[in-house]
């Protein structure tokens, strides 16, 4: 039998969901822009918000889905998952109850303290903002300041490193946040290791290590990531032996603790001195990471989803020896100020032996359009991580004019550095 699966989402993650699955299945999508990768690659692309539950759930039933992933956290939190799931499509993708380990900060910390997860930092949770400010009087040592919901990856605002203690206050006492989370500043380097997750079982990807910093050398606001990358093997250059085993440990006690989860459980890691540490956990594929780590997968993604709705164990996952390097093209003044409504032009043969991804483009009948949201990604794949770069790199000449690009990200300085630095914290 020939599976249908349907796909919501319009970004640069669903469309590496798309590639990943097309081959072996009739693909439909929806979302509320057209991505012009994922209609190319769909039986048929419906506009349709990524929230709503009943319109998406109406989409399934006509098209006769038998399988439905929902790319977004924002559909996750909307309960995409739990209405597709009542209507009888599997949904590979977690209910809105188990997708709080990321929609809710306040309750992933806690769930880690009920639920002794390795790896959670001292934190403290306030829903009165003046509170929160004599809190940050009080402690001894620099905090990470975060909303306790949904931001998009810019949320968060770490005291010692981006805003002084004066202006994490007045960063609290001007927003409109009903909760946050304090919790200490962890030092290291930054990874993510990606689970598939069903019926109490897992698999794990290769570690990715994203790079949130606007600018070059790590400057900057936060943004949804501007690029990522990956070794030949599960771990990372500045990574140690047992590194990666102590974060797939972690991954492993919050599927034990969480056994109705099913869908991508995203954990990122600081890895400090101590080892890994919990920075947070997403419920979903990571945006760039998905680029990462779906181009290099050799088992059949959808054998995961079918496995995972017939409970089934889930297939071992092969991964190519291969090194990957993504690097994103986001409008200009993004992630502040982004030009959105600006008529772009994509060069798709330029980017060569590259992978191009399109993400928050809007494709109408006179051409593609900026969102406030990045635009596209071109990913590189090679046998190391320098060459995979210089890929990415001759790449970018897909993009035209209007475009901001961290070239960074990727060379062999960028990722010395991330070696320096943890020899360092380590005192080596």
């Amino acid at each position: 039998m020939t599976e249908t699966v349907l796909l919501v989402g319009g970004g640069g993650r669903e469309h590496a969901i798309a590639r990943a699955l097309a081959p072996d299945c009739d693909l439909y999508a929806c979302a509320s822009n057209r991505n012009p990768g994922i209609v190319a690659l769909a039986e048929e692309f419906e506009t349709i918000s990524e929230t709503a539950a009943d319109d998406i759930v109406a989409y399934a039933e006509d098209i006769d889905a038998t399988l439905a992933i929902v790319g977004p956290e924002a559909g996750l939190a909307a309960g995409v998952a739990d209405a597709l799931d009542e209507a009888g499509v599997y949904t590979f993708g977690p209910q809105a109850a188990e997708a709080r380990i990321e929609t809710d900060k306040a309750f992933q910390r806690e769930f880690m303290r009920d639920n002794d997860i390795p790896g959670n930092p001292d934190f403290a949770t306030f829903d009165d903002v003046e509170a929160a400010c004599d809190y940050i009087d009080e402690y001894d040592g620099d905090l990470a300041v975060k909303p306790a919901g949904l931001t998009g990856g810019k949320g968060v605002k770490v005291i010692g490193d981006q805003v002084t203690e004066e202006e994490a206050k007045e960063y609290l006492r001007g927003s409109d946040y009903e909760q946050v989370v304090l919790e200490e500043r962890l030092v290291g380097e930054e990874f993510t290791i990606q689970a598939f997750v069903a019926d109490g079982e897992f698999r794990v990807s290769p570690a990715v290590q994203d790079h949130k910093r606007a600018y070059e050398g790590d400057e900057g606001p936060n943004t949804g990531g501007m690029g990522s990358y990956t070794n030949t093997t599960p771990s990372l250059p500045f990574m140690e032996d047992g590194d990666y085993e102590a974060a797939v440990e972690v991954i492993e006690a919050v599927v034990e603790a969480l056994p109705d989860y099913k869908g991508i459980l995203y954990g990122q890691f600081m890895l400090t001195s101590e080892g890994p540490k919990v920075i947070e956990f997403n419920a979903r594929f990571g945006d760039p990471e998905a680029m990462n780590t779906l181009p290099v997968l050799e088992t059949p993604f959808l054998d995961v989803l079918v496995s995972a709705r017939e409970g089934d164990s889930l297939p071992e996952l092969d991964f190519a020896d291969k090194s990957t390097v993504c690097k994103y093209a986001v409008p200009e003044g993004y992630p502040t100020d982004p030009k959105a409504g600006a008529k772009i032009e994509v060069d798709e043969e330029a980017a060569g032996d590259a992978l191009l991804f399109y993400a928050s483009v809007d494709a109408r009948d006179d051409g593609l359009y900026t969102t406030t949201s990045r635009s596209f990604a071109v990913v590189g794949v090679a046998d190391s991580i320098n060459a995979a770069e210089e890929l990415a790199e001759s790449a970018l000449a897909a993009a035209g004019e209007g475009f901001h690009i961290r070239h960074d990200i990727g060379t062999e300085d960028l990722v010395q550095q991330r070696i320096d630095h943890m020899a360092e914290i380590r005192g080596e």
